[in-house]
């Protein structure tokens, strides 16, 4: 995830990087975003932190398991943290994780998303700040994305919103199964998202594709 609170914290200062004294906009980004390590935000682009073990450890497992439920069931394609989403011509957003489904594919381009992504999931570092992710949730709001989730390793939880005719209905879990409503038939409990093992992959996903 990244931190988006910039003229208040030196430490987001230092991963600002300026390749002109105007606004880059999203086209621009994308040919300059050579390592794929950042977003756009307002015409500028930023550094994403880098991510710690456990934060790579869960992605690895979640991407694992979407990946392979998603091409056994041909729903649609999944993509990982170097994806670029357009939010607006002066940003751009990286999710952890997106699901776009097969009748959406068109907004599925080369070089980026183009258009709203059926889900994305983001996982909260433990240096992002209320706001940061405030302005995350905004974005994929303002593009319309029908289901959003953060996951919190520190606290726990899991956030998600899902898109209620024009508004946003928020959940919050401590425990439970965690449904995705994008992804028919996926479904987690929280407990495995914060588990040390977590389920073997293959055997969890073979019982999700038995469902």
């Amino acid at each position: 995830m990244t931190e988006v609170v910039l003229a208040t914290s030196e430490e987001a200062e230092a991963r600002i990087v300026r390749f002109a004294d105007r606004a880059i906009d999203f086209e621009t980004f994308l040919d300059l975003n050579e390592n794929n390590d950042m977003e756009l935000l307002n015409g500028v682009m930023v550094k994403k932190m880098a991510a710690q073990l456990e934060h790579e450890k869960l992605l690895a497992w979640l991407h694992t398991l979407l990946y392979l439920f998603v091409k056994q069931k041909s729903l649609g394609i999944v993509l990982g943290s170097r994806t670029s989403v357009e939010i607006n011509t002066y940003r751009g957003r990286m999710p952890d994780l997106l699901f776009v489904r097969q009748d959406n594919m068109t907004i599925v381009q080369q070089r980026a998303i183009y258009g709203a992504p059926d889900m994305v999931l983001e996982l909260v570092s433990p240096n992002d700040r209320p706001i940061g992710l405030l302005e995350v949730e905004t974005d994929y709001r303002t593009i319309g994305v029908p289901e959003i989730v953060f996951i919190d390793q520190q606290k726990r939880r899991v956030r998600f919103f899902r898109r209620r005719g024009s508004d946003y209905h928020e959940t919050i879990l401590l425990e439970g199964t965690l449904t995705f409503e994008t992804v028919p038939g996926f479904e987690l409990q929280v407990q495995w998202l914060f588990a040390d093992p977590r389920p073997d992959e293959l055997a969890l996903l073979n019982a999700l594709l038995q469902n």
